[in-house]
């Protein structure tokens, strides 16, 4: 099921989730509703605590976190957006995967540090064994508040 172009903005990926972000920050459920798939995958890396966006989706429990992204960078149907909340002590990073116009899966990361890397193999016709080549395309920028050790993780597309 495609979301409806119309209603959008912006119908790259990269609007697909600006358009999100729009509607979350306004608490436009009937919008957010047509942006996500009902099953959403979704993956969480940090404290349970931490867990607002889940709960602003779900109704679960109410909550005045906003999620506000500085950054939104796409890489194909890979859409980064990173965001701090107000007083800078807590960072976020959310990696949607868009499809078809509509988002189907989340990796949200609280205060760790996110480095995205290609996934390929290298062009070097001469090697009897192929070499795999992992460049870094994108890597979170964390505030000076956030902890001075924070966990880091890598996420291959």
């Amino acid at each position: 099921m495609a979301l409806n172009q119309e209603i959008l903005e912006d119908p790259t990926n990269e609007g697909v989730v600006t358009a999100l972000y729009d509607a979350l920050s306004r608490r436009d459920t009937e919008k957010i509703k047509n942006i996500l798939t009902p099953d959403l995958e979704w993956w969480f890396h940090g404290p349970p605590s931490d867990q607002f966006l889940m709960r602003l989706l779900t109704g679960e429990q109410e909550t005045t976190f906003g999620f506000v992204p500085h950054s939104i960078a796409a890489f194909g149907p890979t859409v980064l957006a990173e965001g701090f909340d107000q007083s800078r002590s807590i960072a976020w990073v959310h990696a949607w995967t868009v499809t078809d116009g509509i988002i189907t899966q989340v990796r949200e990361y609280f205060n760790t540090s996110l480095t995205v890397t290609r996934f390929g193999k290298t062009d070097q016709s001469d090697c009897s064994i192929s070499p795999l080549h992992c460049p870094s395309v994108w890597e979170s920028s964390l505030p000076g508040q956030v902890g001075k050790s924070v966990p880091g993780h890598v996420l291959a597309i």
